[in-house]
């Protein structure tokens, strides 16, 4: 359990998404702490507690979002201020005041250009309402003067504080995905060696889909990168936004998922239907199936090439010789997966620069 503990605590030390995760919370508890330490102590404001509030809700996991949404949560926050302080005068604070309240926040959270702050008219208003208010204009001015100074807080320190860059995320899902192909097509070799069922086979389109699943978190990474550069003033943000070269390996990476499940649903048929492939068939392509899978697990490019080479010296020579016509549409549909798997993979083999980035950025922080 010792060695688990510390293996685990290791790779947590050496991941950088850990490492951003945890800057990104300490990020939060600055500016929030910041925030009230200048509304109480520096402008010696009665009430302080809307500073760290507005700050809390302002820093976000990006830099593009912190400003798309941040103009949101400044508005929801000042209408929350001052829907409270407009309740608390007309009715002062009871039972009413507080259902008058909240209906209205959160009629207004409902509007489209707050959507996606849908609460913060709501919350801000309640905090307000219930911690005390007055009739004062002063009063007023004093608490939109808190929530201006949280939000001021909050917006410069996760722009000027090692804005958050998620690219590193992204590239790990990215990279891990030819791992898995590489894997399931050694498994299916190595498979169809022995005694090879049919649950064998739903096992692997089973695995199939849970490559899809890892594709679409992928994907969503990704996404989140590409957010994370835009406005991003650092230097690594540049070739993120630009580079299309993620999304490229991505669909490779689908296409080849794709086939590789046709590829199982065929070899399923050939189970039900209890045939017998051809020597020269089955040695030849089980060989590349294996090939193919050490290739792109590696991923070497040329290695890859040669599998789709030694896929159509294999097409080419069976056409030349007498088979049984039964195994044909089999044969050739199994060839023609595997090339079309090699064929995406190649490409991805080629474009792929993640584990040489990814260590090469490790090598650079190690030696800073």
């Amino acid at each position: 359990m010792l060695r688990d503990l510390r293996a685990w605590s290791g790779d947590r030390l050496r991941d950088p998404v850990a490492w951003s995760d945890l800057l990104q919370l300490l990020k939060t508890v600055v500016a929030s702490v910041a925030a009230w330490v200048i509304a109480d102590s520096v402008f010696g404001l009665p009430q302080a507690f809307l500073a760290p509030w507005a700050a809390l809700l302002v820093v976000h996991s990006t830099v593009y979002r912190t400003l798309s949404r941040g103009l949101q949560q400044v508005v929801g926050a000042l209408l929350g201020v001052v829907l409270a302080w407009a309740l608390g005068s007309l009715i002062s604070l009871d039972a009413l005041a507080l259902a008058v309240l909240l209906a209205i926040g959160l009629l207004m959270g409902t509007s489209r250009w707050l959507a996606d702050e849908s609460t913060a008219v709501a919350a801000t208003g309640l905090i307000v309402l219930t911690t005390g208010f007055s009739t004062q204009g002063s009063v007023l001015v004093d608490r939109l003067f808190d929530t201006g100074i949280g939000i001021a807080v909050g917006l410069l320190v996760n722009l000027v504080v090692w804005p958050p860059l998620r690219d590193y995320a992204a590239a790990s899902a990215i990279d891990a995905l030819d791992d898995e192909i590489g894997a399931l097509l050694r498994d299916m070799a190595d498979g169809l060696r022995g005694q090879c069922t049919e649950e064998t086979i739903t096992e692997w389109a089973d695995r199939t889909r849970e490559i899809d699943e890892r594709l679409d978190e992928a994907w969503a990474l990704l996404r989140q990168a590409r957010e994370s550069s835009r406005l991003n003033p650092r230097r690594a943000a540049r070739p993120l936004r630009t580079s299309t070269v993620y999304e490229a390996i991505l669909r490779d990476n689908e296409q080849s998922v794709a086939e590789i499940r046709s590829m199982a649903h065929s070899l399923g048929h050939s189970v039900e239907g209890v045939l017998e492939w051809d020597p020269r068939f089955k040695e030849r392509w089980l060989a590349l199936l294996r090939e193919a899978g050490d290739a792109i697990a590696t991923p070497d490019a040329a290695r890859v090439t040669g599998v789709r080479t030694g896929l159509n010296q294999l097409a080419h020579e069976l056409s030349t010789e007498r088979l049984s016509g039964l195994h044909w549409p089999e044969y050739g549909g199994l060839i023609l997966n595997l090339r079309n798997v090699v064929t995406s993979m190649d490409r991805v083999a080629e474009a792929n620069p993640i584990v040489l980035d990814r260590y090469a950025r490790r090598r650079r922080v190690v030696r800073g």
